[in-house]
């Protein structure tokens, strides 16, 4: 034990002064140990490719020794650390799947859906990898309660799930700034009418979602009501008004102090004076 100590310790000295061709040496040693433990150094050092590349070497050697479980954790951790997300993703699921209560299961279960959560892509994209994330940062959860993970890994679900609400945001917000444009609606023909079932769903699908988002969305639902109203058929216009009417109020309650207060003030004013009137009122 104390050999392979000074022999890991002289190692990583070895590495960190930067010997000139030593990644090399290692790579076509055949004393596997060395090579182990030169992995190890590397990934210390935060040399994560190479770290990587040496524990793939040793890795079917070390499978079913005492460092067995260890060389494929660390291999994961290597290739997150190098940021070569997909790779430890699949690398931690089979250390979990390999090992199920094994030392580093809890960390690996965790660094899995992080590995996840740092391929999502831009809100305007597919989120299936994001809906993917959020599931296994929720099995996480499920299966360790008490993790001292447990505040990161709500932020990180917290997070994904803000990102969810951005794409239905950028969505709701087009159909609005689509207003009359036929060939883009839904709904029976209306692009507000599609902003309004757009904003609603989300808000109910994401209760959780941050404040500023839902402030976005109900105000995107106040204004496509009015704008539907306001571009009705006769029969349709008093119904739909007083409808906006009370989104206002619903709105106004949830958010006494928002920036589009005034607007929405101004959406109410109109919509009673349509109703007052009995007119249509454009803009």
């Amino acid at each position: 034990m104390k050999t392979t100590l000074q022999t890991s310790l002289l190692l990583l000295l070895s590495l960190v002064m930067g010997a000139c061709g030593e990644y090399a040496a290692v790579q076509k040693t055949a004393d596997y140990e060395y090579k182990y433990e030169a992995a190890k150094a590397y990934y210390v050092e935060g040399r994560y490719s190479r770290a990587a590349q040496l524990f793939y070497d040793v890795l079917g050697i070390m499978k079913g020794t005492a460092n067995g479980e260890e060389s494929l954790y660390l291999t994961a951790m290597s290739e997150y650390g190098a940021k070569n997300y997909e790779m430890a993703h699949q690398d931690f699921k089979k250390y979990v799947q390999t090992y199920p209560k094994g030392q580093f299961t809890e960390p690996a279960s965790y660094y899995s859906a992080m590995s996840l959560y740092n391929q999502t892509p831009d809100p305007r994209l597919d989120q299936t990898s994001t809906v993917s994330a959020m599931g296994e940062f929720q099995a996480f959860l499920d299966k360790y309660p008490y993790s001292p993970l447990k505040p990161q890994t709500q932020e990180m679900i917290f997070q994904l799930q803000d990102k969810l609400v951005e794409k239905e945001c950028l969505s709701a917000k087009l159909y609005y700034d689509l207003g009359t444009y036929i060939l883009n609606s839904m709904y029976g023909g209306s692009n507000y009418e599609a902003c309004v079932v757009t904003a609603q769903n989300a808000l109910r699908d994401y209760p959780y979602a941050s404040a500023e988002k839902r402030e976005l969305l109900s105000i995107l639902v106040l204004r496509a009501k009015y704008q539907l109203a306001d571009k009705s058929v006769v029969e349709k216009r008093d119904e739909r008004f007083r409808d906006t009417i009370d989104e206002y109020y619903a709105f106004a309650n949830d958010f006494p102090e928002s920036k589009y207060l005034k607007e929405a003030r101004s959406i109410l004013k109109n919509a009673e004076n349509a109703v007052k009137k009995g007119t249509p009122l454009n803009d």
